[in-house]
């Protein structure tokens, strides 16, 4: 007779369980070098906020939600595994955890040319499909070190910090009033309309630990606004937190001086890499992002 399947989140003293499964070796975190470590340990997962399914003492799936140190919810669900023929143990644990967050699969750069990688994708993809997320936008992760070149700036926009909260929310808004990034128009498509994605981008700003005076805003010569560029540093490191040009001032390049900038401004403040990211489907920006000598280095689907 199978024994039953516990469904639960683990506790302090039992947050070891959870490396008890064997990690991937074609996706995940653990496939790029990350290990699981709860905050019990020292480290960055909270027991509460990491769930298993066993059949007896055997863990046949898990999952582990990840938020910034001083956050009172997860931001993201970063973690998701099951064993072979428990696809089904996998959707019904992301069904019972009480946590309604977006998912993001780590996946090699060109994952759909290895069979391998790519049914493991596809598996955690049917099984979060199952417990009811929907996918929600592809994206490429660029990672810049020393051994890039570094790409030198154009001259054509000049570059101030904005004090304003206010200045920089009204910019935010104008360039996602026509945007191409899947996140910004999931949330102009919510309730909070296009506002809403204005403010969840200055709301992320203020979370990432990095100084508030690095953003600044971009001019054109004549003194118009061209966008904005934020040099960051999230959790992980220093990254391109947002480059964005407005309408009116797109059909320059004006993306790729932006991310030059960014990119120079991290390295000359100690940035001994600077990671990026953008949508697949964005193709001026990773067109910005290969001239500026970034490599693809991973590709995350994200689940909604």
């Amino acid at each position: 007779m199978t024994a039953p399947v516990i469904i639960r989140a683990l506790t302090p003293s039992d947050a070891a369980l959870f490396t008890t499964f064997q990690d991937s070796t074609h996706v995940g975190r653990a496939a790029f070098g990350h290990a699981y470590t709860s905050t019990a340990d020292g480290g960055e997962y909270r027991p509460d906020w990491s769930w298993v399914a066993l059949r007896g003492d055997t863990v046949i799936a898990r999952a582990a939600w990840w938020g910034g140190p001083d956050d009172t919810e997860p931001v993201v669900l970063n973690w998701f595994d099951f064993a072979d023929g428990e696809a089904e143990a996998g959707a019904e644990l992301l069904r019972r955890a009480p946590f309604d967050k977006e998912y993001e699969l780590i996946a090699p750069a060109g994952w759909r040319d290895d069979p391998a990688v790519r049914r493991s994708v596809e598996a955690r993809v049917a099984a979060a499909t199952a417990a009811g997320m929907k996918p929600l936008v592809e994206r490429y992760r660029y990672r810049w070190t020393p051994g890039c070149p570094l790409p030198e700036r154009t001259g054509r926009l000049t570059y101030r910090p904005e004090p304003d909260d206010a200045v920089v929310l009204d910019v935010l808004r104008r360039v996602h009033s026509a945007t191409l990034d899947a996140h910004a128009r999931k949330a102009i498509e919510g309730p909070g309309g296009l506002e809403a994605a204005a403010q969840e981008e200055l709301d992320f700003f203020h979370w990432c630990p990095s100084p508030r005076e690095w953003w600044q805003l971009a001019y054109t010569p004549d003194g118009e606004v061209a966008g904005i560029h934020v040099p960051a540093h999230n959790p992980s490191g220093p990254c391109v937190g947002f480059v964005g040009v407005v309408p009116e001032a797109r059909g320059h390049g004006y993306g790729y001086d932006l991310l030059v900038e960014c990119t120079r401004f991290l390295v000359e403040h100690g940035a001994e890499f600077v990671a990026g990211a953008t949508d697949r489907g964005n193709v001026p920006m990773a067109a910005a992002f290969a001239r500026a000598g970034y490599p693809i280095t991973q590709e995350w689907v994200h689940l909604a």
